[in-house]
C-alpha cells in the first residue's frame, strides 16, 4: 500500500527535484504525501472502464488574460518559473500517488483470485486509458492454477481470441517467451501492421478493436506467473506517463497475486487430500441405494463420511466430525475412519463396541482432540439399522407416510469423558423410505439456533416431491439446496457439510 501524509514540506531538495525534471518513481523516494491540496478538490475528469478516472497529466498554471484593448505583456520568467512550475509538479505527483493509493487499497481487499484478477483489469484499463482487456493467469512453473479473465468480453469474444495463433498475440508472446516477450508490448495500430497474421486480423475486425497494450506479471521470487492486455477501439498507445503508473501498479498487483495462487493451490492440495481419504465410491449392496454429498471449507475440514461391506451380507453407515480445520483436522480425520473401519469389521454388529474402541483409541493418541460419530449397523434384508452415536445428531428419516428424527441417546464427543459408552438404538424401515445421515455443518451453516436448524432440515426433508424420493442423490440435493438457499451449500465456509442417504427397495 502507498501511505499518503497529510502534509507536503518543500524544502531544497525539493526544488533541486523540480528542476532537474524528477519522475514520479523518484518521487516516491522523496516524499511520502498523503492528503490532497486543494489543487486536488478540484472536480475529476469522467470514469474510464467503470471505475477509477484516468490520471491527469500534471495542471499546468495559466497566466492571466490581458485587460481589453491592451497589449499582453509576458511576466518575468523568474516570476512564474520556481513557484508556480514546482506547485504544478507537486500536484501532479500527488494526484499520481493519490490514485495508485486507492487503486491498491482496492486491490488488496480482494480475497480471491478471481476477485484480484478483475480488479487488475479494472485498474489497468482506467490507467491506460482502454475499455476492454483480458488477463491470462499462467504459472511458468506449470502448477498452475491456469485461468483467464476477460474486461468487456464475453465467453465468446474470448474462444474467438483464443483461435489466434499464440505467436501473433502481445499476451501469447510474453507467456511463451518469444523475442520480444519480456516486457510491454505495444501494439498502436494493428490493422497497419503488414506482418500481422490474418487469422489475427480477422478477429480484431470481428471484435472491434484496433490496438493493445499488454505487460508481463512476473514477481520477484516467483518468476511469471501471467500476462494481461487491454484493447483500443482506435489506433492508440499509452504516453510515457501511463506506462510508467500501470508499469508500478502492475508490479504490486503481481505480488498480491502471487500470494492468492499459492493460497489457491494449498486449498486444491487439501481438498485433494480429504477426498483421497474418502471413500472412492460406495459400495453396490442389494436391496439398498447410497449416495453422499460433501461440502469442504477452503482451508479443509475433519466432517467425513463412509459405507463399507461386512460380512452376513451387512453394511455399516458412519459419518463423524474432528475439531479443528486444516491439514492437521484433515489428517486426523483420514486416521479415525480408518480405525472405524477396522473395529466395525471385527465388531460392527455392536455400533457401542465400535465407538467405544474408537473413543479409547483417540483418548490415547490425540488426547487434545475430540471428534462426533456415529456409526450405524445395516441389515438391508430386514430392512434394520442398529445405530449409536456420540456427540453426533440423530438420523432423519424420510418416506412417504413420516418425516422424522430416529430418537438416539444423548451422548457426549468422543474424547471428552474418561469411558465413553451409550446405548445403541435399532429401528425398522419400510420399503422406498430413506435415512439421511448428516454432520453438524448442515445446521451450523443456517446460523439458526439449533432448535430452529433442526426444524429447518425436517421441513426441506419433508417437501422433497415425490418424483425425487426414488434417487437418493436427488433427495440429498434437494435437502441441502433448501436447508441451506441462495448458494450457501456451494459457498466457502467454515463449516464442513456431509450427507449419506441410504434408500430401501
Amino acid at each position: 500500500m502507498l501511505d499518503i501524509p497529510s502534509r507536503v514540506r518543500v524544502h531544497v531538495k525539493t526544488l533541486l527535484a523540480a528542476q532537474n525534471d524528477m519522475g514520479v518513481c523518484d518521487a516516491f523516494q522523496q516524499y511520502a504525501p498523503v492528503g490532497k491540496p486543494d489543487i486536488m478538490n478540484a472536480p475529476h475528469p469522467s470514469k474510464v472502464a467503470g471505475i477509477d478516472p484516468t490520471i491527469p497529466p500534471p495542471a499546468h498554471t495559466v497566466a492571466p488574460a490581458a485587460a481589453p484593448g491592451t497589449t499582453p505583456v509576458p511576466p518575468p520568467h523568474a516570476a512564474i518559473a520556481p513557484g508556480t512550475a514546482l506547485q504544478d509538479r507537486l500536484a501532479g505527483w500527488i494526484s499520481d500517488l493519490t490514485t495508485l493509493h486507492e487503486l491498491t487499497e482496492r486491490l488488496v481487499r480482494t480475497d480471491s483470485l478471481g476477485a484480484a484478477l478483475q480488479e487488475l483489469l479494472n485498474a489497468g484499463a482506467a490507467l491506460v486509458g482502454a475499455r476492454r482487456g483480458l488477463v491470462v493467469l499462467e504459472p511458468a512453473d506449470r502448477l498452475g492454477p491456469d485461468t483467464t479473465v476477460g474486461l468487456g468480453l464475453g465467453q465468446a469474444d474470448l474462444g474467438h481470441l483464443e483461435t489466434v495463433p499464440r505467436g501473433s498475440l502481445a499476451i501469447g508472446r510474453i507467456l511463451d517467451g518469444l523475442p520480444g516477450g519480456d516486457g510491454e508490448i505495444t501494439q498502436p495500430d494493428l490493422m497497419a501492421d503488414e506482418s500481422l497474421d490474418p487469422r489475427h486480423r480477422e478477429v480484431a475486425a470481428r471484435l472491434g478493436y484496433a490496438a493493445s497494450y499488454a505487460l508481463p506479471l512476473t514477481g520477484e521470487h516467483t518468476g511469471r506467473i501471467g500476462a494481461a492486455l487491454w484493447l483500443y477501439d482506435e489506433p492508440a498507445e499509452p504516453d510515457a506517463h501511463r506506462r510508467h503508473l500501470v508499469g508500478l501498479y502492475t508490479r504490486y498487483a503481481t505480488a498480491h497475486l502471487s500470494r492468492l495462487v499459492e493460497v489457491e493451490r494449498t486449498r486444491a492440495c487439501l481438498a485433494t487430500m480429504s477426498e483421497e481419504l474418502l471413500p472412492s465410491r460406495l459400495p453396490r449392496v442389494p436391496g439398498v441405494q447410497l449416495a453422499a454429498r460433501r461440502r469442504t471449507g477452503p482451508r479443509g475440514g475433519g466432517d467425513w463420511y463412509d459405507a463399507l461391506p461386512l460380512p452376513d451380507a451387512a453394511l455399516g453407515l458412519a459419518v463423524g466430525s474432528v475439531t479443528g480445520s486444516g491439514p492437521s483436522a484433515v489428517a486426523a480425520m483420514g486416521r479415525l475412519r480408518a480405525s472405524l473401519r477396522a473395529y466395525a469389521v471385527m465388531e460392527g454388529e455392536d455400533p457401542v463396541a465400535v465407538l467405544s474402541d474408537l473413543e479409547l483409541l483417540l483418548r490415547l493418541t490425540e488426547p487434545a482432540r475430540s471428534a462426533t460419530a456415529l456409526f450405524g449397523y445395516c441389515e438391508p434384508a430386514l430392512r434394520k439399522i442398529t445405530v449409536a452415536g456420540a456427540g453426533h445428531s440423530p438420523p432423519l428419516l424420510i418416506g412417504e407416510r413420516r418425516t422424522e428424527f430416529v430418537e438416539t441417546s444423548v451422548s457426549a464427543p468422543l474424547g471428552m469423558l474418561a469411558c465413553w459408552e451409550a446405548p445403541s438404538v435399532e429401528f425398522q424401515i419400510d420399503p422406498g423410505e430413506t435415512v439421511l445421515l448428516y454432520t453438524d455443518g448442515l445446521l451450523h451453516r443456517t446460523g439458526d439456533p439449533a432448535d430452529r436448524a433442526f426444524a429447518r432440515l425436517h421441513a426441506a426433508a419433508a417437501s422433497v416431491p415425490r418424483a425425487l424420493r426414488r434417487d437418493p442423490g436427488a433427495l440429498a440435493d434437494h435437502v441441502l439446496r433448501t436447508v441451506l438457499p441462495d448458494g450457501l451449500d456451494a459457498a466457502d465456509s467454515e463449516e464442513d457439510v456431509v450427507l449419506l442417504a441410504v434408500r430401501f427397495e
